[in-house]
């Protein structure tokens, strides 16, 4: 299995970091033409404002999107989970275009500002013992469509949801220096790790 990170701004080279320590073939994605060669897609955290204005005017939106709509596994992660949200509570990103795909309402930014961010533990489904989830300036999941299904919670709200092949979390998993979130997302697509 090979699983590219989109590399237009943000977390991407933690991911690809953790990606390699579980010994699964990774590499950057930054054009269209790098979809065409990984299995599966990780949207990292970083400035959604700034990956959907890097994205515009190129087709590598387009191009995620059909391998979305093919069944391409995709896990977005903070800023990744805002790309991938079928609703924004409010048109913050300037109309510029996103992923969508996956039926949840998102609100950008909710969990505060960057000096309110906070590690947390949540119980993730799969895992045993309690995942150390960091947020920062972090979306918040305020609702989920009818096929998908909540995989953890803080304080009652879902901040890890899967619907299908597509993951998306509130919190940044890779900057734990745990890799159970990742191996989980791989796992639950028949990878070995």
């Amino acid at each position: 299995m090979r699983v590219g990170v989109l590399a237009l701004q943000g977390a991407f080279r933690e991911h690809l970091i953790m990606l390699r320590s579980l010994g699964v073939d990774s590499c950057p994605v930054t054009r269209a033409e790098h979809v065409s060669d990984v299995d599966a897609v990780i949207l990292p955290g970083g400035e959604s404002t700034a990956m959907v204005r890097i994205a515009s005017g190129t087709d590598l939106f387009a191009r995620l999107r059909e391998r979305m709509d093919g069944g391409l596994p995709v896990f977005g992660t903070c800023a990744g989970l805002i790309l991938m949200a079928d609703r924004l509570s409010d048109d913050s990103l300037g109309g510029f275009e996103r992923l969508g795909g996956l039926d949840i309402t998102v609100a950008r930014n909710a969990y505060g500002r960057q000096r309110d961010s906070f590690t947390a533990p949540v119980d993730v489904s799969g895992l045993a013992d309690p995942f150390n989830a960091t947020f920062i300036r972090a979306p918040q999941i305020l609702d989920v469509g009818f096929d998908t299904e909540v995989l953890a919670c803080h304080n009652d709200r879902p901040v890890l949801v899967r619907q299908g092949n597509l993951w998306g979390g509130s919190f940044h998993p890779e900057l734990a220096q745990d890799p159970r979130v990742h191996a989980e997302f791989l796992q639950r697509l028949g990878a070995t790790v």
